[in-house]
């Protein structure tokens, strides 16, 4: 395993679509910069949006809707945990990032007039943006890097941040993953951006690649943020979603909603009145399938074909083309039936929740000079407009960051004994595989953090995780692909633990299905209106404690605060 060594002033981690962005804000803000963006797959088409995302699911655009008001919705949709300045931060700097991508080359849909085309999913406002060739996406953020003389290097895989004497943050380091050689990369400030950890959970189909989230998005940016001495937020409020059975998909109802569909029970009845993802959204549609109604369905069958063939164009050829093949072989038509739908494997995304690394309104963690923007960062319902827009917030600060601190030594003992970790698994003959490790890990995170969550399988899911740990350190990997799947195995086993013990310490019920505790059913507010966050404590074990909510910068009324909880429709009784 040969050292590589190299110095920049920022290093980016992670080329999806976060990463992109704060690279090049950061050369904006500073054209003498040396920025390296780093990715372990490669940068034209790496990330959850590798081959493009068919909208923006939060655009706050002048006319439809106003900042405050998203912060309003996005604060009831959370239960009232959030951060309200930093979800301002995004919501204010929303449409100048869309206008900005719009001079990029992004192709968003527009009426008649010239206006962005908003559509109404969620369930008090509008706020999202279709892009009908939104395919093109990648390219469009790669072309930006080369104009901005971004460095890049594709194929290493990062496993541990190094930090100063202070704790800040002063390098990284990682691996090729087809050469094995080992990275050293001094910097002054880094940047994660590595996605929703997508592979803790154990999908329906058994595929280990099959999940909602993009598969290569392991928990890796979790794990070395939590290594490096960075807590992580309400890692208790899991990303669950809707998705097509046995496809690794989302059934993309909030898509189709605007143009008619909605998700159905076996019955084709409507029985939620709101499509757009949230932890009730999930736990009406948790209950159908538990009452005897289900399965569920997404249930386009009602529609003119004009209406199904625009549906069509949009989801088969962005974000997964793979749909309609998928459709194609299972015999499935839009047109004479409904389209079956199942619940996802567990993750973290605050994308989708509100759980990741702790960042602030300026996307700065608790370690000084690490930031975190898109599904990896703590910003509730960020999708991927907010990845862009706090990958701009990051890379501005980071660069402002870099010009007030010098040059860091590195510890060259944490270096041996992080290069003596990575090859471990290399040095051996024989062991347990990668696959093994995983697929046990992901199995047992079925087997007893899904929800709803009982304690008892908690303590025995830990108990088991200690055990995966101990059979890990008998890894093999016979060559440098292999040593990645290894390493994504460890983050895994970093990831579920930490589930556990998050959701373990808050003895409530919220975010309901997210965070739905049998022993423990009711929300208590008095006792637990706070933030969780989770860290490595001087013992080098997982700790908890409680943050405050910061105080509100958009007051939500008493009788707003139930409104998420109010999306069942109700049936009215037949008469005798």
């Amino acid at each position: 395993m040969k050292r590589i060594d190299m110095e920049f002033d920022l290093v980016v981690i992670g080329g999806g679509t976060g990463g992109p962005m704060a690279a090049v804000k950061a050369k904006e803000k500073n054209p003498g910069l040396k920025v390296l963006l780093i990715d372990k797959a490669h940068v034209k088409r790496s990330g959850a949006i590798s081959m493009g995302m068919d909208g923006l699911n939060n655009a706050v655009i002048p006319g439809h809707a106003t900042p405050e008001q998203y912060v309003k919705e996005i604060t009831i949709a959370n239960d009232g945990i959030v951060d309200q300045e930093a979800v301002m931060a995004y919501a204010a700097n929303s449409f100048d990032m869309i206008q900005e991508l719009d001079r990029w080359g992004v192709k968003f849909e527009k009426d008649e007039t010239g206006d962005y085309a908003v559509r109404k999913v969620h369930h008090l406002g509008s706020y999202v943006l279709p892009m009908p060739e939104g395919h093109h996406m990648k390219k469009i953020l790669y072309r930006q890097l080369k104009r901005a003389r971004v460095e890049i290097t594709n194929r290493v895989v990062v496993t541990r941040l190094l930090t100063g004497t202070n704790g800040e943050a002063a390098g990284v380091m990682g691996f090729d993953c087809r050469t094995a050689d080992f990275y050293v990369i001094r910097c002054k400030a880094a940047v994660i951006t590595t996605g929703a950890a997508g592979r803790i959970g154990l999908p329906a189909s058994g595929y280990l690649m099959g999940t909602y989230e993009n598969p290569t998005n392991s928990g890796d940016g979790h794990a070395m943020a939590y290594h490096a001495g960075a807590a992580l937020a309400n890692l208790e409020c899991f990303q669950i979603n809707p998705l097509i059975k046995d496809y690794n998909g989302p059934a993309c109802a909030y898509v189709t909603g605007p143009f008619g569909g909605y998700t159905a029970n076996g019955k084709g009845e409507r029985f939620i009145e709101c499509d757009y993802w949230s932890g009730q959204m999930m736990l009406e549609f948790y209950r159908e399938l538990q009452s005897g109604n289900g399965p569920v369905f997404l249930k386009l069958d009602h529609l003119a074909e004009e209406t199904i063939s625009k549906i069509e164009h949009i989801l088969h050829t962005n974000e997964r083309p793979s749909r309609g093949r998928f459709h194609e072989k299972r015999g499935n038509d839009y047109r004479r039936q409904m389209i079956e739908m199942h619940i996802s494997e567990i993750g973290f995304c605050s994308g989708h929740s509100a759980s990741g690394i702790w960042t602030n309104a300026r996307g700065e963690t608790s370690v000084p000079g690490l930031y975190a923007a898109g599904d990896c960062a703590s910003v509730p319902h960020n999708y991927m407009l907010g990845a862009f827009v706090y990958g701009r917030i990051c890379g501005h600060n980071a660069a402002e960051y870099c010009s007030t601190v010098a040059d860091k030594a590195i510890d060259e003992g944490a270096v041996a004994a992080e290069q003596a970790r990575v090859s471990a698994p290399l040095q051996r003959s024989e062991g347990l595989t990668p696959f093994q490790i995983e697929y046990k890990t992901r199995r047992l995170v079925n087997d007893y953090l899904q929800p709803p969550k009982i304690t008892r399988k908690y303590e025995i899911g830990l108990r088991r995780f200690d055990e995966v740990r101990e059979d890990a350190q008998a890894m093999v990997a016979t060559n440098p692909h292999e040593l990645m799947r290894a390493m994504e195995a460890m983050s895994i086993i970093d990831c579920a633990e930490m589930a556990a013990r998050s959701s373990m310490f808050r003895t409530e019920s919220r975010w309901s299905l997210y965070h739905y505790c049998v022993d423990h059913p009711e929300r208590n507010d008095a006792d637990w209106f706070c933030h969780t966050l989770l860290s490595k404590g001087a013992d080098g074990r997982m700790a908890m404690a409680k943050k405050a909510v910061e105080p509100y910068v958009v007051p939500i009324d008493d009788d707003e605060r139930d409104a998420y909880q109010r999306l069942r429709v109700e049936r009215k009784a037949e008469a005798a």
